[in-house]
């Protein structure tokens, strides 16, 4: 049997000051945290609005069931099992038309990172599933390193996590006749990798791997496709990612919008922590915020 992370080792949620500051909070408007995770942004959000409502959305029924645990001294929030792409699909459910902000947290929560069951940390010895979505009918990580050729393998790994090894380590993952679970995926690293560099390397063939399984810049490519029609007028959107590519398409995304002269844009360049939050918290260190208004 695995072991859950405790609560109590919960980090607290990056960027909170400056994700509350720019969503502009109305104590009667209405909020979507399109990634709730275990509530940490929402349970500051729901403080600050009266006879406002928030939707919570996650892919992960166990965060959500946490959450609302969490969060139960609040009545003023629905929370849906589902992916935050949908979440126009959600307001048509709630009857709510247009809302007043939005924030996706893209990273990972430390419960998640912590759950050695899972496979998303490769501290732990489990297998490779990675699915955000347990209920989920699709490929788990280890599946799609058996169905994948070596060459898809090296495409996901300098696409999505940028590593120089790439070809090396796709080619001995799949010459390999061991199970394929966390422990044996960090073996083959090692094969290529000095000491020094190994700790990056993993952390960026795991975020490749997680990426591909769960589809992750499609949904996000997705949402930023629609967003904008379901914001009010000086309504707030608000992006927390962590690492290059998906800093680069919501960047794009927010320069298009603004051409369209449908987005202003908060900030030039994307906010980061402070140094006492990375000193804190060091899951924040590479969070990047993006935050849009739009246009009248």
């Amino acid at each position: 049997m695995t072991d859950s992370p405790s609560i109590n080792s919960i980090h607290n949620p990056v960027m909170l000051m400056e994700s509350l500051e720019n969503l502009k909070i109305k104590k009667n408007g209405i909020y979507i945290d399109g990634t709730l995770g275990l509530g940490g942004h929402s349970k500051e959000i729901l403080k600050n609005i009266k006879s406002g409502f928030l939707i919570g959305i996650d892919r992960d029924y166990e965060s959500i069931m946490i959450a609302k645990n969490r969060l139960s001294s609040f009545k003023n929030f629905q929370f849906y099992h589902d992916n935050y792409k949908n979440f126009h699909f959600i307001l048509e459910n709630e009857g709510i038309k247009k809302v007043d902000g939005i924030l996706l947290d893209l990273g990972l929560s430390s419960y998640q990172l912590e759950n050695n069951g899972r496979g998303f940390s490769h501290k732990f010895e489990s297998e490779l599933d990675m699915r955000f979505d347990k209920s989920d009918d699709g490929l788990k990580a280890r599946d799609l390193i058996e169905k994948y050729s070596v060459e898809q393998l090296k495409n996901i790994f300098r696409e999505f996590g940028e590593e120089r090894n790439a070809l090396k380590i796709a080619k001995l993952i799949k010459e390999s006749d061991k199970e394929i679970n966390v422990k044996n995926i960090t073996r083959k690293i090692d094969r290529v990798t000095p000491t020094r560099f190994r700790l990056k390397t993993y952390s960026r063939i795991f975020q490749a791997l997680r990426i591909e399984t769960n589809d992750e810049i499609e949904h996000l490519k997705d949402f930023l496709n629609v967003f904008i029609d379901y914001l009010k007028p000086g309504g707030r959107i608000v992006i927390i990612s962590y690492h290059s590519i998906e800093d680069r398409i919501v960047k794009h995304s927010f320069k298009n919008l603004k051409l369209k002269n449908e987005l202003k844009l908060i900030v030039k360049k994307p906010m980061i922590p402070t140094d006492i939050e990375v000193s804190e918290n060091k899951r924040s260190r590479s969070a990047k915020m993006r935050i849009g208004e739009k246009n009248a």
